[in-house]
């Protein structure tokens, strides 16, 4: 619980900001599936606009645009070195090397593409992998990180009209 406990005060201070999710990943690879599947975790239960982008976050780029968010969460998961199922919430100019996404659009293209038409503060929060092969499941550490992050998420943007 102590992890979920920094998450939660990482991200605390933007449960008032106008807030696009939008998840990333590939439902049919593994632990590439985590970013669609932390959104289908919060559906409907968050204030947060939450895009399931799948394998092609620059489809979404515009939508992006046009809801002109304050903040914009990317959940994806990022190869960083990290023990399987770590959460880490990075800014764009720290994905470098060091930090792989699964995706043809590099992570700072991406946001640069989407900086060019409006002011946005971007936090990626990256789950590490174990494994992203066709045709296979989340692995447990992948799918606990899940529950843990859809848990602090929902409770950082929680949807008071809906309670």
């Amino acid at each position: 619980m102590n992890e979920d406990r920094r998450l939660f005060e990482q991200l605390e201070g933007l449960g008032g900001s106008r807030t696009v999710i939008l998840g990333i990943g590939n439902t049919l690879k593994g632990d590439d599936a985590v970013g669609p599947l932390v959104c289908e975790g919060l559906a409907g239960r968050v204030r947060a606009e939450v895009i399931d982008a799948g394998a092609v976050p620059e489809n979404y780029i515009q939508a992006i645009i046009r809801k002109n968010p304050q903040t914009l969460l990317i959940i994806d998961a990022i190869d960083f070195g990290a023990a399987a199922g770590t959460i880490n919430v990075f800014r764009p100019n720290q994905l470098g090397s060091a930090a792989i996404s699964t995706h043809t659009l590099s992570p700072r293209l991406f946001v640069d593409m989407i900086k060019q038409d409006i002011e946005v503060d971007v936090y990626f929060l990256g789950i590490q992998p174990v494994q992203t092969e066709l045709g296979r499941a989340l692995s447990p550490p992948v799918e606990q990180a899940l529950q843990r992050l859809v848990r602090t998420l929902a409770e950082v943007f929680v949807d008071k009209a809906g309670l």
